[in-house]
């Protein structure tokens, strides 16, 4: 087990088993699903909800590594604290600082995702004074979420959750009817070129990615070595089935699905009329929003992690007097990403951000032989020696050899 080091008090373990899981859930289900459809259409045609069965196996496999990782520490940091125990203290802080500024750039683009996205309901919503005083009111609201506690950030992270829900569901019940008929086009078309295959793989999983931010508190939660593998996997499948769902109706609905620049938008008016588009619309809102309230809880606890390690000044790991939360983090992070959202559109960030956490998956599998030394049988053990962890780090490898030069 790893060892806190000396330092300032630590913060009350009250997050549990299933605020774990609206964290990575909340990680993974945000704008992508919203947009990848049309793409993986394109790709792989009537193939492409196999995609989507694809990808959530991979990741599997990754969040399997993690599992067993996250079952040998209990304080806050991640991977930063799985590179550093195996790589020291350099390769330990280059993650950290990677992942945050990942997750501070990846935010601000999803704000003004968030705000275009209102704009189509409410026009002044993207423009202007307008604009800069709502995303102002939205940091200001985050930040005093969660500087009053992680429980309370949590419990409206659940809320979100479920609002974020109902559009997708709705959508799979209103097309349940369609999946027979396309069950049949199915059989009748010729799978995809594996070329074609791969690439939608690609595009599939930045939709999937974000999770990794649900073991960052691993210091505010409780019992984390059985919390943490238990909530990724229900988050995982919770995911997996309902893109799989959502994808078989889209292809099964949407003809040219492939063409559509708002493809569940369209979907939904296709299924039930302008209300059904309106839903959708609201949807894109709703997720965006969850995505970046998981966001907040879990990317100031970076600079808190990092603060301890004595990497960042001593400011950044300091806790409320009365909340016990690290404020300090949560107010450094509400400023910069209010900034970066400010200045302009960071939707260019997109693919760099993913590439940058399928770099932090593959260091913190690197890290696993070290790792099971020196905690010996301590934690998660997984079955079948290197196996799993060869398949995930190969599936990692294969698909950041797919990104593109420019975004590297």
């Amino acid at each position: 087990m790893s060892a806190a080091p000396a330092g300032p008090a630590l913060p009350a373990r009250s997050v549990g088993t299933l605020g774990i899981a609206l964290l990575a859930l909340n990680g993974m289900i945000g704008a992508g699903i919203f947009g990848v459809p049309a793409g993986a259409a394109a790709l792989a045609g009537p193939w492409s909800p196999l995609v989507f069965v694809a990808c959530g196996l991979l990741l599997a496999a990754v969040m399997l590594c993690f599992a067993e990782i996250a079952s040998r520490f209990d304080r806050t940091g991640g991977p930063i604290l799985y590179v550093q125990t195996a790589f020291g203290d350099f390769a330990g802080f280059q993650t950290g600082w990677a992942f945050y500024i990942a997750r501070a750039t990846a935010f601000a683009a999803n704000l003004n995702l968030l705000l275009a996205s209102l704009a189509w309901l409410w026009p002044p919503a993207d423009d202007g004074a307008v604009r800069i005083a709502l995303l102002a009111l939205l940091m200001g609201a985050l930040a005093w979420v969660n500087v009053l506690g992680i429980d309370r950030a949590v419990r409206a992270l659940g809320v979100l959750t479920a609002l974020k829900l109902v559009p997708l569901v709705a959508l799979v019940v209103a097309g349940l009817a369609w999946l027979a008929p396309a069950g049949a086009e199915l059989a009748r078309t010729p799978p995809p070129p594996l070329r074609d295959f791969g690439l939608a793989a690609l595009l599939v999983v930045y939709a999937f990615v974000g999770w990794e931010s649900a073991v960052v508190p691993a210091g505010e939660t409780r019992n984390p070595q059985r919390s943490i593998p238990v909530a990724l996997f229900a988050a995982l499948a919770c995911a997996t089935l309902l893109y799989v769902a959502v994808q078989a109706v889209a292809v099964a609905v949407l003809p040219g699905l492939a063409d559509s620049e708002r493809a569940l938008v369209d979907v939904g008016r296709a299924l039930m009329g302008v209300p059904g588009a309106l839903l959708l619309t609201a949807g894109v809102v709703v997720s965006v929003a969850g995505n970046v309230a998981g966001t907040m809880i879990s990317a100031p606890r970076l600079t808190y992690a990092m603060a301890r390690e004595r990497w960042l000044p001593g400011g950044f790991d300091r806790l409320h007097p009365v909340h016990g939360t690290p404020h300090v983090s949560i107010v450094v992070f509400a400023v910069l990403t209010f900034a970066l959202a400010a200045v302009g559109s960071f939707l260019w960030l997109a693919a760099m951000s993913a590439m940058v956490r399928v770099l932090i998956y593959m260091g913190c599998i690197a890290a696993m032989p070290r790792l099971r030394r020196e905690t010996g049988p301590a934690g998660l053990r997984l079955p079948g020696g290197w196996t799993i962890p060869l398949i995930a780090f190969s599936a990692s490898l294969l698909l950041l050899i797919q990104v593109d030069r420019d975004a590297v």
